[in-house]
């Protein structure tokens, strides 16, 4: 009899460890994301970059895990728009697509420019007169811009966001680059150590942390305020600085 009390209570502590273990793991986001340093990127599956490292750190302190997903960006846009509870980093918040997310927080903005080896532009109309070919990453805010300002779809040369854009200049493939001051700069040191040609910025947004249309209040409301606390104390300015403090950033601030 004793044996069988012993087993049982054995039993009966296995299954409240088990229990109070389950109900003791924090819930589990998706979050999906591009490679679009230094604004977001997976490094050795550790989630980098400014917002990157802002989300990871406010899903903390609100009680969540995150799991990292990295399908091409244009089907990330279309799989969050439609999901339910799915998280979405970097995205520039336009008219367009005001009412297709929930916009949690902004984080930082991002000031844009044209960027060529040889033909400096002061605006649209003459980015349009003096490159046969843009490149733009796929699926982008810029590329949408382009298309709003006239640009023939001939001109207009989307590509994987990441490096490829920044190769393709490199090789002449391409005339021009329209992409984020931050993006491009930090890229380009990577790969050339030839000078570019920088246009005044020519489009700024707000980069957020965003979810599904169909999101949870509570959700929104923790992480928003896990983000306004993170800026309070400092901590955006201090992750942003660590990325940019090394290049010259007058279009991207906190």
């Amino acid at each position: 009899m004793d044996l069988c009390v012993a087993r049982v209570r054995r039993l009966l502590w296995a299954s409240t460890f088990f229990t109070a273990t389950c109900m003791a793991a924090p819930p589990t986001l998706d979050l999906y994301l591009t490679d679009a340093p230094p604004l977001a990127m997976l490094e050795q599956n550790q989630l980098r970059g400014i917002l990157g490292e802002v989300t990871a750190v406010a899903a903390k302190r609100a009680g969540y895990d995150l799991h990292l997903l990295t399908p091409p960006w244009p089907r990330a846009q279309r799989v969050v728009m439609t999901g339910e509870n799915l998280l979405i980093i970097p995205l520039s918040r336009t008219p367009e697509r005001e009412a297709r997310y929930t916009w949690i927080t902004p984080v930082l903005t991002m000031d844009r420019a044209f960027f060529s080896l040889n033909t400096r532009v002061e605006t649209f109309a003459q980015a349009k007169a003096a490159y046969a070919r843009i490149a733009v990453g796929m699926g982008s805010v810029q590329e949408r811009r382009l298309h709003d300002e006239g640009f023939r779809d001939d001109q207009i040369y989307p590509l994987k966001i990441g490096e490829n854009p920044a190769r393709m200049l490199m090789l002449g493939r391409v005339d021009a680059w329209f992409n984020g001051i931050a993006e491009t700069r930090y890229i380009w040191r990577q790969v050339s150590d030839q000078p570019l040609q920088e246009s005044p910025v020519l489009m700024r947004s707000d980069m957020y942390l965003a979810c599904s249309r169909q999101c949870d209040k509570a959700l929104v409301a923790g992480l928003t305020k896990a983000v306004e606390h993170m800026r309070r104390e400092g901590v955006i300015k201090r992750i942003t600085d660590s990325y940019l403090r090394t290049l010259p950033m007058p279009g991207i601030s906190p």
